[in-house]
């Protein structure tokens, strides 16, 4: 059973970061207005026709999307790390593996929740066939809170790296592939009509494995930096 204090810091410290987001809304907002343009220009890029943007829709939803949640990744951990809040983490009696899941899920309810929320209209504005709309929205629901596990991940190693954002690209990029290889396939097979039950498990398989594992990296690449 989790000990009362340990919820209470965990949703404090969800708290403070989503107040300091609303602060700072052109942090979160850019990675969806990044994610927008990427996909409003490729009709214009490749042309107008349904058949070609249906097919080539998943793929660049998907990797809009993880482009976009590269963005700001190196903001985590940076500024809590200056102002000295990652000192006091460290000193906190509960783990910090269990602390920092809580910053977490404040980047995925900024940037993965949202993506969520926006797939039927990038569905639309790429000619997606209406059955492969639920199979976008789950593949990015199911997919997302990788997404920032990992990018957890990068940006708790990179603490100490002067513009640091490149460098978690070249780490990050690599461990998206999975994701992008099965979420494409499932929105793939869910507009030709196909069963997408085996990529949309796997996805999900991808984001527990990676929720679980995830904090203890964090947390010792947080302490690598801060000692």
């Amino acid at each position: 059973m989790i000990n009362p204090s340990m919820r209470q810091v965990w949703f404090a410290i969800l708290k403070r970061d989503l107040r300091i987001a609303a602060r700072r809304r052109s942090d979160a907002l850019n990675p969806l207005l990044f994610l927008l343009m990427v996909v409003t220009l490729f009709p214009l890029g490749v042309g107008p026709g349904p058949d070609i943007l249906a097919r080539i829709a998943p793929g660049i939803i998907w990797v809009a999307a993880l482009l976009a949640s590269l963005l700001g990744l190196e903001r985590l951990f940076k500024d809590d790390f200056q102002d000295g809040t990652l000192e006091q983490l460290c000193l906190l009696p509960q783990p910090l593996a269990f602390t920092a899941t809580a910053k977490v899920m404040a980047h995925w309810l900024l940037t993965g929740l949202p993506l969520v929320i926006l797939s039927p209209l990038l569905a639309l504005l790429l000619s997606l066939p209406l059955q492969g709309w639920w199979a976008l929205a789950l593949s990015l629901l199911l997919g997302t809170p990788a997404l920032s596990a990992l990018g957890a991940i990068g940006a708790a190693l990179t603490l100490q790296v002067q513009r640091g954002s490149s460098l978690i690209s070249l780490i990050l990029i690599p461990l998206f592939i999975p994701l992008l290889i099965f979420a494409t396939a499932a929105v793939e097979n869910a507009s030709m009509g196909l069963a997408v039950h085996g990529q949309l498990a796997i996805l999900a398989a991808i984001s527990v494995l990676t929720i679980t594992l995830s904090p203890l990296a964090i947390a010792a690449g947080i302490k690598m930096s801060v000692n």
